[in-house]
């Protein structure tokens, strides 16, 4: 396999591996995005003058067979390839021989695999949004299904002042719509195409059409100057890294909730036999491990964006090898909150919650703020001034 940088010297199988790390596999998800770039960019070499009309026509359709082969599992990306920007070439070139060799004109692998994350991102932006809304909404669902059921409101995990399951479960619905504004900016940040800044500082003497590019892929703007674009690599990553912790921080806190209120302790909720497991040595258990995991994965989230944040904060301008790790962080990024999301989103509507326990723990202390606020509107007392004597009614 020919390596995009090859001149013929020799090379290290170690250093090959270890340069490589996990690009074939992590790359897998961004080929058909890469197929959609390189047309892009094919279409708009063909337009500058740099390529035949008929030689467009043939790469195109090249690129969109490969792409196709991939997605069947008639190839792969390969070691030896190093990463999917060199096994597409590769397949270009096995094809159309030397003409496949003309799609790379005018790009770097550098503005090569951003705009394909980027255009990745861009759908899992939306991808997660809807997430989002669908567990949103699966909340909604709990407090239609228990629209009067009382139950004590928390502060410092002591019984504070009366709430419902209404309130809680529309509460968390309302945190969870607002990470989507996090996740906006991510998509906000993905939406400037880099293409056509080559390794970080253009193509001089090479004319070509930024704009026509960015528009044909559905970009709403050129990314400028060309020394901005590697040097803003990660922040997108960054903010939809961060856009997804925020929305595990609020699934984690729901299903921190549900374990804490599903125990025999609170008997609050009964949760969905199909989201619990058994103990291999108790029988009588059922545990609420999907709940114990999503919690989990709320701490992990962070553990990506710090990756995120640490890979490009101590970097000098230009591109640098290890911004190839940010990947490895975005995807489980994504990956983790796409499964939290859909489990969580499944499961919520099939919770109940015990009203009978949940009007039990409404003890009469729940009620103390309300009569000070009954006696300061009643005999016109100072707020401190009823407090005191509602406090002294309970002692």
């Amino acid at each position: 396999m020919a390596r995009l940088w090859d001149k013929g010297g020799p090379v290290d199988d170690l250093v090959l591996r270890f340069t490589v790390g996990d690009d074939p596999s992590l790359d897998a998800r961004l080929v058909p995005y890469d197929v959609r770039a390189s047309q892009a960019h094919v279409r708009m070499l063909a337009a500058c003058g740099h390529l035949g009309l008929d030689e467009a026509g043939a790469l195109v359709a090249g690129l969109a067979e490969a792409g196709e082969g991939f997605a069947r599992g008639e190839w792969s990306i390969s070691v030896e390839d190093e990463d999917g920007h060199t096994a597409l070439e590769n397949r270009l070139v096995a094809t159309l021989g030397e003409l496949g060799g003309k799609v790379h004109l005018g790009r770097s692998r550098n503005d090569q695999v951003l705009v394909a994350l980027r255009l990745y991102l861009k759908d899992r932006v939306a991808a997660v949004q809807a997430g989002v809304e669908a567990c949103a909404g699966a909340l909604d669902e709990v407090a239609e299904l228990h629209p009067d059921v009382p139950m004590p409101g928390y502060t410092h995990m002591q019984r504070a002042m009366p709430s419902s399951v209404g309130l809680w479960a529309s509460g968390w619905a309302a945190n969870l719509r607002e990470d989507r504004v996090a996740l906006e900016a991510a998509g906000v940040l993905a939406d400037s195409c880099p293409l056509g800044s080559a390794a970080g500082y253009g193509t001089p003497g090479l004319r070509l059409d930024r704009e026509a590019t960015a528009s044909d892929l559905g970009f709403g703007s050129v990314q400028e100057p060309v020394t901005a674009v590697q040097t803003s690599r990660g922040k997108a990553e960054a903010a939809f890294v961060f856009g997804g912790a925020l929305v595990l921080q609020d699934l984690g806190r729901v299903a921190a909730d549900l374990c804490l209120f599903a125990t025999a302790e609170f008997g609050f909720v009964r949760l969905p036999e199909a989201f619990t497991t058994g103990s291999s040595i108790m029988p009588q258990k059922r545990n609420p491990d999907v709940f114990e995991l999503v919690r989990g994965h709320s701490a992990a989230a962070v553990g990506d964006l710090v990756a995120v944040l640490g890979l490009t904060g101590k970097a000098t301008s230009g591109y640098h090898r290890d911004l190839q790790l940010l990947k490895g962080a975005l995807f489980r990024a994504v990956d983790r909150v796409e499964a939290c999301l859909e489990v969580m989103a499944r499961a919520l509507p099939e919770i109940r919650f015990d009203a009978e326990r949940c009007a039990a723990a409404m003890d009469p202390g729940l009620f103390a703020a309300e009569r000070a606020f009954a006696l300061v509107q009643a005999e016109g007392l100072s707020f401190r001034e009823a407090y005191r004597r509602v406090a002294s009614e309970l002692d």
